[in-house]
């Protein structure tokens, strides 16, 4: 946080009403636990918690002040609010206004974690950077990442995700960014959204949050573009791409199963890069991240580095030692009916002999609504279709996928089932692809197959 604040700021932007004097603080606090003496700790409420019991406990570690929805019997100030989570965005929103740093923001439907890394990765070469942590990219998480912007931050990356319409609305309003990047609009959370069209319609909110004079950055490869690029109005848009004309485009593609070489060709001349990832769809994420980099003052030299030092991140399609010398790619942490093609791409695209056999180890799907039983179903044809040798499903809906995938493909009732099998028949001349929604938690099943000798 940048210098001190005092409780009574946030009634500037939202009705409030102090019990007590006015205090000032240099640190937000919303978990108990983690709270240290001079804090002002905001109590969140959610369905199945409430903030507000927790005041008398943080009162006798010396809060400095609380952030109420309901005044408590306690003797630290209170700045009593209806809504405690907009509190917090506000405060994330004044420490914004106080740094002079450049802020992007970044959203979109897959990928956008991915664009956040490398984009910290490019940035960090040349600058102090902040980058959005973890997946604390909602009306919580973001405005504690703005909360912890200090003076000597020259760029801030600010990932914002969503899922329902209207909340980057939010996050982004508060973020204030000075660029901002859609990555690509697909069909995901669609219980939230209730369509693409939502998904595009909410993703858009982003542009919303930007002034006329700044830059939206988006990606001519999605078809979605031409609506955004209408909602922009007069604001500057540049566009990247990898196979439609674009400002800025990767070009001369080898792709190999250790990463991929390409080159940037823009306006501004041609870089030649080396992306230690696999798979064209982490060229698409790699150009996203380079073409905002470059729209935020970064030097071809930070492009070249940036990505050459991008690690892989645990659950988005990481190389894994896997026992018996196999290999494994974990693309455990999400899945949608795209990522889940353009992840079976990247493994069907590996050249690694004859003897090889490609194995597909999938968990459900989450929120598709009336999609899921087509989604799941789409996923074993593609799969057979790309040729991958066996698909092993868990789950409630992944069964039909491996009903779809045909000769092969195997289900098993329970996680445990499926990696005991896959033990017993997991060899050096398998590839294997772990992926399944967060919720399918098929993290598990990359632990339990992993080489732990090699960790």
């Amino acid at each position: 946080m940048i210098g001190t604040m005092s409780i009574s700021a946030v009634s500037e932007y939202m009705p409030a009403a102090l019990v007590g004097k006015d205090v000032s603080f240099s640190r937000v606090c919303t978990d108990s636990r983690q709270l240290a003496a001079g804090d002002l700790f905001v109590a969140l409420n959610g369905e199945n918690f409430d903030g507000n019991r927790f005041v008398a406990q943080v009162a006798e570690k010396h809060a400095a002040a609380a952030i109420v929805s309901e005044a408590q019997d306690v003797a630290i100030p209170q700045l009593v609010v209806a809504d405690t989570a907009e509190a917090l965005g506000w405060l994330g929103h004044i420490n914004r206004k106080r740094s002079r740093a450049n802020i992007v923001a970044i959203t979109g439907s897959q990928g956008k974690t991915s664009v956040k890394e490398i984009t910290g990765s490019i940035l960090s070469q040349q600058f102090n950077v902040l980058v959005t942590r973890g997946n604390l990219n909602n009306n919580i998480g973001a405005p504690l990442m703005l909360l912890e912007l200090e003076e000597q931050h020259q760029q801030a990356v600010i990932e914002l995700g969503a899922n329902a319409g209207g909340e980057i609305a939010w996050t982004a309003k508060i973020t204030d960014p000075h660029i901002v990047l859609i990555n690509n609009a697909a069909e995901t959370h669609l219980e939230g959204f209730g369509s693409l069209a939502g998904v595009v319609q909410a993703k858009g909110e982003i542009i919303d949050s930007a002034p006329s004079t700044h830059t939206v950055v988006l990606n001519a490869d999605d078809p979605n573009t031409r609506q955004w690029q209408e909602r922009a109005g007069r604001r500057r848009c540049v566009t990247f791409a990898l196979d439609a004309s674009a400002d800025y485009r990767a070009v001369n593609l080898t792709l190999t199963a250790n990463g991929t070489r390409f080159d940037i060709e823009s306006a501004r001349g041609r870089i030649a890069c080396f992306l230690p990832l696999p798979g064209r769809h982490n060229v698409a994420n790699a150009l996203a991240a380079a073409a905002l980099c470059l729209e935020a003052g970064a030097t071809p030299a930070s492009i070249y580095d940036g990505l050459a030092r991008v690690v892989a991140v645990p659950g988005r399609l990481c190389p894994v030692d896997g026992i018996n010398n196999s290999r494994l790619l974990d693309d455990s942490y999400n899945a949608s009916p795209s990522s889940f093609r353009a992840a079976i791409d990247v493994v069907a695209a590996i050249n690694a002999g004859s003897q090889v056999r490609r194995v597909l180890i999938m968990g459900d799907m989450a929120e598709l609504g009336s999609l899921t039983v087509k989604a799941h179903r789409d996923v074993g044809l593609y799969a057979d279709a790309c040729g991958f040798d066996e698909l092993w499903s868990t789950g409630g809906c992944s069964e039909l996928a491996s009903e779809s995938f045909g000769e092969g493909g195997r289900h098993f009732d329970d996680k445990d089932e499926l990696i005991n099998f896959a033990v017993d028949n997991m060899s050096a001349n398998h590839i294997v692809l772990v992926k399944g929604s967060r919720s399918a938690g098929m993290d598990d099943v990359v632990q339990a197959l992993r080489n732990k000798e090699r960790i």
